[in-house]
């Protein structure tokens, strides 16, 4: 669970395509201003959402992450488990007690830390990640520790539509419905798909050519190719049909195979058009080698929600533009 000190969390949310480089600098900027945590400053910045920094966690550590139903039912025998010093000390937070078992929410998972609180306390510790300031608002509210004076989001959710948790499909509904520009636009549709896939891009179509635009789960610095080269995302755009199998034909699909490190073996490309013209391509997998048990439906509903959130963007743009 311990990982070497080269790779930080900031650096891996950049490798992995989940924030880019100038996002990362802004967040360590304000970082050394404000404190907190690298994770925390991103949510604050409203980079990423909670819910995506604790699913990064997640993967990162290797552990699940603790729930929101978990936090609303911390028991009296959970809370009074472990002394105060101890979780001070150890930055934990005891979730759920049964019998032996103690499910242990952690700051910093690390299986040193967690096999000396198994021999200190004869427990079999259970652990979670957390991120930093559902941490902090845990100890508030159940320990009665107060927050230091920073400018840490309220729980209550500041969040606009545009950056609130899109976990339920009104909610994606309705940030799609209040979008402003393309931007928004694919970062509702990357944040929807990457719920439920391990790996989600999107590409442009401009002039004659494919160009990446936007990821999560992949680190892609630069893609382009021509729209009339014989590729898999060319057969996409030609049918304006969604594709979904593996890929494969490293002759053919050369300049892909190479951004997604293989030939994945399930995939699914679906075009996202404006008057049945493709403008971009949503591509989504679960990894080269896993089968991609996703909900296709679902995929194809935010893609189809996005098309038409393009659409309205285009109308609202070429109202502006009408000489008065």
């Amino acid at each position: 669970m311990k990982r070497p000190k080269k790779h930080k969390l900031g650096e891996v949310l950049v490798q992995q395509g989940l924030i880019t480089r100038q996002q990362l600098n802004l967040a360590l900027e304000r970082q050394v201003v404000f404190g907190g945590r690298i994770g925390t400053n991103l949510i604050e910045l409203r980079i990423l959402t909670e819910e995506e920094f604790k699913n990064f966690l997640s993967k990162y550590y290797k552990l699940h992450a603790v729930t929101n139903e978990m936090i609303a039912s911390i028991s009296e025998e959970a809370m009074h488990a472990l002394d105060q010093e101890l979780i001070d000390k150890q930055k934990i937070i005891p979730l759920m007690k049964e019998g032996k078992r103690l499910h242990c929410a952690f700051l910093d998972p690390d299986i040193e830390k967690i096999d000396e609180l198994r021999f200190v306390t004869g427990f079999d510790i259970i652990p979670y990640a957390i991120p930093e300031m559902r941490f902090l608002d845990v100890l508030e509210r159940y320990y009665g520790k107060k927050l230091k004076k920073r400018s840490y989001v309220s729980f209550v959710d500041r969040f606009n539509p545009k950056t609130e948790a899109l976990d339920t499909i009104d909610s994606i509904k309705k940030a799609f419905s209040s979008v402003d520009n393309a931007e928004e636009i694919v970062d509702i549709l990357l944040r929807g798909a990457y719920k439920i896939v391990k790996r989600v891009a999107v590409f442009k179509i401009r002039d004659d050519n494919i160009i990446f635009w936007k990821a999560k789960g992949l680190c892609i610095e630069e893609f382009e190719i021509a729209k009339e080269e014989s590729s898999i995302l060319s057969g996409v755009i030609k049918r304006n049909n969604f594709y979904r199998g593996p890929v494969h034909d490293p002759q053919l699909n050369a300049p892909l195979i190479e951004i997604l490190s293989g030939m994945p073996r399930d995939a699914l490309i679906i075009p996202l058009s404006v008057r049945k013209k493709v403008i971009a391509l949503l591509y989504c997998d679960n990894g080269n080698d896993a089968v991609l048990d996703a909900s296709i439906a679902y995929l194809s509903k935010i893609a189809s929600m996005a098309s038409l959130a393009f659409e309205i963007v285009t109308l609202k743009e070429k109202i502006s533009e009408i000489p008065f």
